[in-house]
């Protein structure tokens, strides 16, 4: 069994890569400080809707915020505080940010 435990994955269809998944988990503290996340950089936005697209995987951990990201097959996926995200490489996506954000990020 993995040792971080997915609690939602999202799985979005792309025209050339076939299905790809957003995975929100919930990691304890421990697998948090193992992973460094602490350390990486934060990124902050209030209140807003945007399209985005990943051209690497990013990591992230949110300390603050509500989210609802829209795929562009029409799908839904929420997160916010407390919740380890990772995106894939290769999805674009709409983010409806309801409550502002602040998360730990990496990109790989």
């Amino acid at each position: 069994m993995d040792k971080y435990s997915v609690e939602i994955v999202s799985k979005v269809k792309n025209e050339n890569e076939g299905y790809m998944e957003i995975k929100v988990q919930k990691l304890t503290q421990e697998q948090l400080n193992e992973m460094g996340v602490f350390g990486w950089p934060t990124w902050e936005k209030g209140v807003s809707r945007f399209e985005w697209s990943y051209d690497r995987v990013e990591e992230c951990y949110f300390l603050e915020g509500e989210v609802t990201v829209e795929t562009g097959d029409g799908k839904s996926i929420s997160f916010g505080k407390g919740d380890f995200v990772i995106f894939p490489e290769g999805i674009t996506c709409v983010w409806n940010i309801k409550k502002p954000v602040r998360k730990h990020y990496s990109f790989r």
